[in-house]
């Protein structure tokens, strides 16, 4: 076969004057076939025809025509699901290994006459201009905090044009964790762009209005001076900037853990450090481009907005108030009171006569409590009747050696007899020192001794120091005896 650059050689040849022959020759064909190719002047491949017939039948030529139809009405249809409906229509017509014929098929189909796909249209940014946020979950990393894993989101800032960002750790997409991470970057950043960026965050966007901003929203712009905007629904790639940079930072996290060999963190502060950390690292390589983004943004306020959220509740009979469809137990004496919730992103602080009298951790997610048995304990011993079908009762054990006693107490006592001295030993954990008490229950357990407060109360008077499961103790080496191997060796040999 011959091919293109042996016909350039052959032209090139006659035209350096050599004989038609020779010219063949050197150019590795016949002389008729070099006659054909200097009387067409084109090369093989302008001479190819184009292939544009079927080599075989077409297998589903009966079916194509229904086929089309169904990827009309239905666009998203697999391939997979219309072969398989061919194969109920038809009985034995289609056999498995036909599926990638028909695969490709319908890939051409879509090709050429399928409905058109969605285009991304690069953006040019300018300095100072444009910022974009989001959050992002960081669960697939295996974080671990303390032994446990730590479920948590990361609030994603990014400025556009340096590509310059920063985060903060919080845990639910609310206001109140927008609001944060928001204002900790602007003030860590030292400046404001004029525009920024999100999804369609409920904490920004209204739900009933998605072409409007919430009040608590607008009321930040307001107070930062830049130009909220949001993301057409369903258009995530619209924050392409950011959402690209979640990629990477998991990326450039998962392998500093890789580095670093452990996943595990002492305590949340070490683990937020760490990502200060590779923060700093990856806008080592942007301070240029950042440079002409600081020389145009805004200035900051002369203040940061409130972080929180107000809400004026009132205090139950039960010693509960309900804050964002959650309960929450306080003080007992504040029982009738009315009192202001201000909810931040990762806890809800209780203020009654300006001063905070209560700090609860928030809880995620709706329908869910949070009981404190230091708050009712004094009313619970007066009224230890209400203990057996108390709502919240298993909040009422704040260990598992707390759960083990009541339980010892049931099994040996009456029920009455167990709850009573079940609740004077709660009692003694909130007057005196619940680590104490727990110790201490942990040593009449392991001693199969009587539980009782008394008991418990002498071992805390006491303050025996009890061995946990985790305490091992390994007894000093000698090294004089490794000499003594030593020594025989030498013997031996």
């Amino acid at each position: 076969m011959v091919k293109d650059e042996q016909v350039r050689i052959l032209m090139r040849q006659i035209k350096e004057g050599s004989t038609f022959e020779l010219s063949a020759a050197k150019a590795g064909m016949g002389i008729s076939t070099a006659r054909r190719y200097r009387k067409s002047g084109k090369l093989p491949r302008q001479r190819a025809v184009q292939h544009t017939w079927c080599t075989r039948p077409d297998p589903f030529a009966a079916d194509w025509q229904w086929t089309e139809e169904q990827l009309e009405i239905s666009p998203a249809l697999e391939p997979k699901t219309l072969f398989e409906a061919l194969q109920r229509l038809y009985p034995g017509r289609y056999q498995d290994g036909q599926l990638r014929t028909f695969e490709r098929r319908i890939k051409v189909w879509r090709a050429s006459k399928g409905p058109s796909r969605e285009v991304f249209f690069p953006q040019i940014y300018y300095p100072g201009q444009w910022s974009e946020s989001d959050f992002t979950r960081m669960n697939s990393l295996g974080i671990m905090i303390a032994g446990q894993p730590y479920d948590h989101m990361l609030y994603h800032f990014v400025l556009c044009y340096s590509n310059w960002e920063t985060g903060t750790v919080c845990f639910s997409e609310s206001y109140e964790s927008l609001s944060v991470g928001l204002q900790n970057a602007l003030w860590e950043l030292g400046g404001v762009p004029q525009y920024h960026r999100t999804d369609q965050l409920t904490a920004a966007v209204k739900v009933a209005n998605p072409d409007e901003f919430t009040q608590r929203y607008k009321a930040l712009e307001r107070q930062y001076g830049f130009i909220g905007g949001k993301t057409q629904a369903h258009c995530p790639n619209e924050n392409g900037d950011v959402e690209q940079r979640h990629f990477r930072l998991k990326k450039a996290v998962e392998q500093a853990l890789l580095l670093r060999g452990s996943k595990e963190f002492a305590d949340r502060h070490e683990y937020e450090m760490f990502l200060r950390m590779m923060f700093d690292r990856l806008n080592a390589g942007r301070t240029e481009r950042l440079k002409e983004e600081l020389e145009l943004l805004r200035e900051l306020p002369d203040r940061r907005m409130e972080d929180y959220r107000r809400e004026r509740v009132k205090v139950g009979t039960s010693s509960t108030v309900r804050i964002l469809h959650n309960t929450y137990s306080v003080h007992s004496r504040l029982v009738g009171e009315a009192v202001e919730a201000r909810v931040y992103a990762d806890h809800i602080e209780i203020w009654y006569a300006q001063r905070k009298v209560e700090h609860l951790p928030r809880l995620r997610g709706e329908s869910k409590h949070k009981i404190d048995y230091r708050h009712i304990i004094d009313r619970l011993v007066r009224k230890p009747g209400a203990f057996e079908n108390y709502r919240y009762r298993d909040d009422l054990f704040p260990t598992s050696l707390f759960r083990v006693a009541y339980d010892s107490l049931s099994r040996n006592h009456s029920q009455k007899f167990a709850t009573k001295e079940y609740l004077r030993i709660l009692y003694l954990a909130a007057r005196e020192n619940e680590t104490g008490v727990n110790d201490a229950l942990r040593g009449l357990i392991t001693q199969s001794l009587a539980i009782t407060a008394i008991a418990v109360e002498e071992a805390l008077r006491r303050g025996q120091a009890v061995s946990t499961p985790t305490d091992v103790t390994i007894d000093a080496v000698d090294i004089a005896e490794y000499d003594g191997l030593l020594a025989a060796r030498e013997v031996l040999v």
